[in-house]
């Protein structure tokens, strides 16, 4: 039974979908929780801060643990890939970049503005502007991975390195427009200390231990939470400072840490996190909180938005000839892929989580990003599954 169940386990890891699955599961899972007799478990369970009795010292909550704590170690695997793929990556030539790289500024752009449509006259729901502006890579690879060989391997590039500049944008707005209002300018010092040890000296030491940047790594992040500046930065700040220096065997830091971390954050971070985040009680809901200006925005800027900034912004760069189309891609094969950007889920959540601190909106944020999400997956999976077919 042992030797069955340890054998499916390994099957099951080597499926390119696995991540999206598992994430599937975290998400659904919260939702049954979030609507049944456990919902005050599950309410309990992620928001119950513990204070020691006699002392001066409080336990953050498991939803802070795991926001501000595990998502700064996804975000570190982010940094990682990025840099990995600016030094010798799909990232790493203008040529190869470019097409991405527009397609995913349009992916940005256009879902943003649909969103302040919206919610122009509200100043307490534009804050959630850049909610839909986010591509998920481990559920938009995930759906791609159920096509199986009949997506070119030129998509799927072409859908990754869109997903991890998609990725850096959201860094970017998180660091500029969702960091707190107060910073403190102390604390922000000694995380810029902290960073000029493995910028400057390690570096020209030619230290490669793993062990003392992650040490340092635990400093930066304690200083970026109490700088003001969202924890999660530190993970991509420190990314950048691994070293890439190869060894007799190819091997890096750089390389190691990936390949530590890639299994940790797609098996257990990510699905924590979307168990964590996509709760939403329909209790008192009506089909009408669609037409909400929060979720109706974050809806059309996911499904719509998406596949109209992606699609428009690339069809742009190749018509006026600055890149050209994947190998074996197509128009309507391009238009599936861009639909699939519109999955948000894992950085959309993140973001609504750090633009709305009100249950009412975070539960229409969540609701957005489930429909706008859903719609993306099932549309873009029926279009490159006709289209394919038909190239095949």
């Amino acid at each position: 039974m042992f030797t069955f169940i340890h054998s499916f386990f390994r099957k099951f890891i080597q499926l390119e979908s696995a991540s999206g699955i598992l994430l599937f599961i975290g998400a659904s899972l919260a939702l049954l929780m979030s609507n049944s007799s456990w919902a005050s478990v599950y309410t309990t369970l992620l928001h119950t801060s513990i204070s020691i009795p006699g002392q001066d010292i409080e336990i953050k909550s498991l939803e802070f643990w795991i926001n501000d704590g595990l998502m700064a170690i996804f975000f570190l695997l982010i940094g990682l890939e990025l840099k990995r793929e600016m030094l010798e990556g799909e990232l790493a030539h203008f040529s190869q970049m470019i097409l991405p790289t527009i397609g995913a500024i349009g992916g940005m752009l256009v879902p943003a503005l649909i969103y302040i449509i919206f919610n122009w006259d509200n100043s307490i729901t534009m804050n959630g502007w850049a909610i839909s502006s986010a591509t998920d890579i481990a559920f938009s690879l995930g759906v791609l991975a159920l096509l199986g060989s009949r997506v070119p391997l030129s998509l799927k590039i072409f859908l990754m390195a869109l997903a991890i500049i998609d990725d850096l944008g959201a860094i970017l707005i998180i660091a500029l427009f969702y960091s707190g209002h107060h910073l403190h300018l102390t604390y922000l010092t000694f995380a810029a200390a902290i960073l000029t040890v493995p910028g400057i000296l390690l570096h020209w030491k030619g230290i490669t231990s793993l062990k003392l940047y992650l040490i340092l790594g635990i400093f930066l992040w304690f200083f970026v939470l109490k700088s003001g500046i969202h924890a999660t930065i530190a993970g991509v700040a420190l990314a950048f400072f691994i070293p890439n220096v190869k060894d007799s065997h190819g091997h890096s830091p750089l390389h190691q840490l990936e390949k530590v971390l890639h299994p940790w954050v797609a098996y257990g971070i990510l699905p924590i996190f979307a168990f964590a985040n996509a709760g939403v009680s329909f209790e008192g809901m009506s089909f009408s909180i669609l037409w909400e200006p929060v979720p109706l925005g974050i809806i059309l800027g996911l499904f719509l938005g998406k596949q109209f900034g992606v699609l428009g912004f690339t069809w742009l760069t190749i018509k006026l000839g600055f890149a050209q189309l994947p190998d074996r891609a197509t128009w309507m094969t391009i238009y599936g892929i861009s639909i699939l950007c519109g999955i948000g889920f894992t950085m959309s959540l993140f973001i609504g989580s750090l633009a709305f601190t009100d249950a009412a909106y975070m539960n229409q944020v969540r609701l957005g990003v489930l429909v706008g999400s859903f719609l993306s997956a099932l549309f873009g999976y029926i279009i490159l599954r006709m289209a394919t077919t038909k190239s095949n």
